[in-house]
């Protein structure tokens, strides 16, 4: 992948849409290209976060340990971006990312996005607009599933 291929995949993650060129430039440039062979794990829940990662091919599953084991939460791909809220502050991971399948990521670390917001401050108050329309939707979902938890706890 050349810089300018970079530059598009982190373009076209739903996060980075408003960013300028040379804010794009400075992340592609600043970021690290790895692969995951199939069925390699990226991170571990409860890891440590503090990068996110940009999706350039291949698929990701999402899982929760739990006491019976690990449960699927969800399959991504590209362009997703993994671990963003890792961006933004200090924080554990709370799924195991596993690939399942070939995969190349861009690994964005966290000192390098906020190098970039605190460059750029008009793009930290339209990133956190984004972030909170995320949560705001991800809340709703919760809230339309409530009726279901009731109806287990009642067994």
């Amino acid at each position: 992948m050349s810089l300018d291929d970079d530059i598009d995949l982190i373009a076209s993650a739903p996060v980075f849409a408003q960013l300028s060129a040379e804010q794009l430039r400075l992340l592609a440039f600043g970021a690290e290209r790895m692969t995951f062979r199939s069925g390699r794990t990226i991170f571990r829940q409860n890891d440590a976060a503090d990068c996110g990662y940009v999706i350039a091919n291949g698929t990701i599953h999402l899982f929760v340990e739990t006491e019976q084991g690990a449960k699927f939460v969800k399959e991504i791909g590209r362009p997703s971006l993994v671990g963003q809220i890792a961006l933004i502050t200090q924080t554990d991971r709370s799924t195991t990312a596993v690939a399942d399948t070939d995969c190349a990521l861009l690994r964005i670390n966290r000192s390098l996005f906020q190098r970039m917001l605190r460059e750029y401050p008009e793009t930290a108050a339209a990133i956190h607009g984004y972030l909170r329309r995320e949560l705001e939707t991800m809340l709703a979902d919760i809230g339309k599933l409530q009726s279901r938890f009731a109806v287990v706890r009642d067994l």
